[in-house]
């Protein structure tokens, strides 16, 4: 028992210790900042950087079953590729025409929603935003069956009113790509006009006031308030539009039912991607198209944001 009893204290001691350094662990100042991001860095670096890197090591490689082989810059070579130029030609224009079409749109129809004299606002808001909360698979599905080349197809009959004959939206290269820029316009109208509408609630009513004062119209205000105000938010949603834009690809596989549109009217980069490394297996050629999507993006996004002033502002600071 005495053996048994001079233990307990020992133990006692060793716990006592235990608990001083876990407390001393738990309430470390400096020690804390690094255990709540500890997360993060983990999540960045196996679901971010790995990725990467591992993508670049394999856009050097020629992989096939149980076989990896370093070619250079082989398959950056193979990029000479008509059918790939053909694809990064359909993205960008999509990408054009969907700013065109979505940047100036959604703000006119917000600063319309935000005015006082509109009526049902928030039913307008909630109505334009429900296209977003819509699948993209469901989306495409119902827009191929909306341009379906059928007599009864609904655009075939909306045409119809006019006595044009029914036409094969998608296997034409004009009409699909209007096809397409419809989808996109239906589904991320509301979206944008939410961001547009989050921004015009940050500007002050007191320029509002000055300006009806000056005998300003709504025009005037227009060009010279909301438009300066909205700055930060166009250019958000303009960078958030070429990354859509040059990513597309779900809308054109559900519209084209796959990824083998007729002539390759549909084909985007991440579709010639996905028939380069899933469909013929060829990962390493995958993973080139993938980098080179990325520098695109990414030059893009640098060149319009040096055009609107952003870049040269932060070299100032």
């Amino acid at each position: 028992m005495s053996v048994k009893n001079s233990t307990l204290p020992e133990r006692g001691k060793a716990g006592g210790k235990a608990n001083n350094l876990l407390h001393r662990f738990s309430y470390n100042q400096k020690l804390a900042p690094y255990v709540f991001i500890t997360p993060f860095l983990i999540t960045f670096l196996v679901f971010f950087l790995y990725p990467i890197f591992s993508t670049v090591v394999m856009s050097f490689q020629n992989i096939l079953p149980n076989q990896v082989q370093f070619i250079g810059l082989q398959n950056y070579r193979n990029l000479n590729d008509p059918i790939f130029f053909k694809a990064i030609s359909l993205n960008l224009r999509y990408t054009l025409v969907t700013l065109l079409v979505l940047i100036p749109l959604p703000m006119l129809l917000a600063v319309l929603l935000d005015s006082k004299l509109m009526r049902a606002r928030n039913f307008y808001r909630s109505t334009l935003f429900i296209p977003a909360l819509t699948s993209v698979v469901v989306a495409g599905t119902i827009f191929r069956l909306i341009f379906g080349e059928m007599p009864g197809s609904l655009v075939n009959q909306l045409v119809g009113l006019f006595g044009v004959k029914p036409v094969k939206w998608l296997k034409l290269a004009d009409t699909s790509f209007a096809a397409l820029i419809t989808l996109a316009t239906w589904r991320w109208m509301g979206v944008n006009l939410l961001y547009f509408l989050a921004g015009l609630q940050n500007i002050p009513a007191e320029l509002y006031e000055s300006a009806e004062i000056d005998g300003a119209n709504a025009w005037h205000r227009l060009r010279s308030i909301i438009i300066p105000m909205l700055k930060p938010v166009t250019v958000y949603v303009i960078t958030i539009s070429i990354y859509g834009g040059m990513a597309m690809f779900t809308e054109s596989f559900m519209m084209f039912s796959g990824n083998r549109s007729p002539n390759n009217i549909g084909l985007t980069i991440v579709g010639y991607l996905y028939r380069k490394a899933f469909e013929e297996n060829n990962m390493g050629y995958g993973s080139a198209i993938g980098l080179v999507l990325l520098v695109i993006v990414m030059v893009v996004n640098v060149i319009q944001l040096h055009i609107n002033g952003t870049l040269r502002k932060e070299k100032r600071k």
